[in-house]
């Protein structure tokens, strides 16, 4: 659902929304290594990692960052108007717990800020925690910041 920016000032403080769930494959796993070059045992080989501390492969936290912006398509309001968007960066994040091989993620978004500096860029600053289904604590929390640009797009 697509909201004005005045309409998102209005929502500041407020969870506004959860994304579905996402399978974390060994597949993806596997994948996000080969691209970033970072092939560590605990991520890539089930065998060996069942005698680590987690007794299964996990996902890379890096893997599990990046996928926030599938989740804030299901878990964020739009910005009415808004031709495209950019991650900006983050204030704080933090891996609280690893994501284990095919289990499933989900997160869950507040609105903490609204700021238009200039005429057709806002800034959304998000607080974002990931639930790692049947575990009690949450994969990652953050704070993190996108922006939207409104009638850029020819």
């Amino acid at each position: 659902m697509s909201y004005s920016v005045d309409d998102l000032r209005g929502m500041v403080g407020q969870k506004v929304g959860t994304s579905r769930w996402f399978d974390m494959t060994q597949a993806m796993i596997d994948a996000h290594a080969q691209v970033v070059q970072d092939d560590q045992w605990i991520h890539t080989d089930p065998e060996r990692a069942k005698a680590s501390p987690f007794g299964t492969t996990v996902a890379h936290g890096f893997l599990t960052l990046g996928m926030l912006p599938a989740m804030a398509y299901d878990g964020c309001p739009e910005v009415a108007g808004s031709d495209m968007g950019v991650n900006y960066g983050l204030n704080r994040m933090r891996f609280l717990a690893p994501v284990p091989a095919g289990s499933r993620i989900r997160a869950h978004f507040t609105l903490n800020g609204v700021d238009e500096r200039r005429p057709g860029e806002v800034t959304l600053t998000w607080g974002v925690e990931m639930e790692i289904e049947g575990q009690d604590r949450p994969a990652l929390v953050a704070e993190w910041i996108n922006r939207r640009y409104i009638g850029v797009a020819a």
